[in-house]
């Protein structure tokens, strides 16, 4: 037997619980991942809630979590791409990664680097090909100036250092317990309080290029006030304001493959991005995991491990 996470019904982290399920398959095309650390993310808590169902909507009963690493366990006919035993990092579009096994497709799995740690391959896929469609939706160039709002999350920290690598001019927004590192990393923390858009004036006097918003709040409306052109602001999480400016909504869907996954982790693997992890949990607490991700304070990854 396995053991996976589920919820019955929409509501707050108590409708979360673990559940023994008969252990996965290998059908044709897939392969059977024991899952050794899967990240949690923001929208698989709005899912839970209910406050995305008109767009992502949950069927009861309901499992969860898209990142994983693990290992091979088995594959099924026609995959020629791993082996038992071998080591990958992937992604599940059936919401069904927080578990103790998996069986996901061939071509949503890229080998892990070994230079890479279990938690963080187990977190790259949301929060990282989000961050790396952002910052090739905004086309930041060689010497311009991008804010990126909500810089020392799981997105916004892999967005800052995507696009300090293109040799931007990188203003994050943060609170005052995460500006020196951002600092440490080469980018200018911009502090998060009633006077931000006086701060980014201040930082940014001859204007801001673009704008990277994984935060949501009212930072689309602030970045035209700034006078960013809609066309170089791309937010992941306020919709509505998008499209009422003309802003752009790409994010992890836009370059979903494991080839993009592929280059991110030889990137971290490589020591050229760093991923904080910020708290790990084992898969019965679940629910704590999920109490910490909601108060939107912590800097980097919450990963549940098995």
């Amino acid at each position: 037997m396995s053991k996976a996470v589920q919820f019955d019904e929409y509501g707050d982290v108590n409708v979360l619980h673990l559940v023994e399920m008969p252990m996965p398959t290998a059908a044709p095309g897939r392969v059977v991942v024991e899952v050794r650390a899967a990240g949690i993310n923001l929208i698989e808590a709005a899912i839970r809630t209910g406050a995305v169902k008109e767009i992502f909507p949950a069927h009861f009963p309901s499992g969860e979590g898209s990142d994983l690493a693990g290992v091979v366990v088995s594959i099924g006919p026609g995959v020629t791409d791993f082996r038992p035993g071998e080591e990958v990092l992937g992604w599940s579009d059936e919401r069904s990664s927080h578990a103790t096994h998996v069986s996901v497709p061939a071509k949503q799995l890229t080998p892990k680097p070994p230079g890479l740690s279990w938690e963080v391959a187990g977190s790259l896929y949301v929060a990282g090909l989000a961050a790396w469609g952002s910052v090739e939706a905004v086309n930041a160039q060689l010497g311009e100036t991008v804010v990126v709002s909500g810089a020392a999350g799981g997105v916004g920290s892999i967005a800052v250092q995507l696009l300090l690598l293109r040799g931007a001019r990188v203003l994050g927004i943060v609170s005052e317990r995460n500006a020196e590192w951002l600092r440490q990393l080469g980018a200018i923390p911009v502090s998060h309080d009633e006077r931000t858009l006086e701060h980014l004036r201040a930082a940014a006097p001859k204007g801001v290029d673009a704008w990277v918003d994984v935060f949501g709040a009212g930072y689309v409306k602030m970045a035209i006030a700034l006078g960013v052109k809609p066309e170089r602001i791309n937010t992941i999480v306020n919709y509505q304001a998008a499209k009422e400016v003309g802003a752009m909504t790409r994010g992890t869907q836009s370059v979903s493959s494991a080839t993009t996954l592929g280059k991110l982790a030889a990137l971290v693997a490589e020591g050229k991005i760093q991923i904080p992890i910020a708290a790990r949990y084992p898969l019965e607490q679940v629910r704590d995991a999920y109490r910490e991700l909601e108060q939107r304070h912590t800097r980097g990854k919450i990963v549940l491990v098995n």
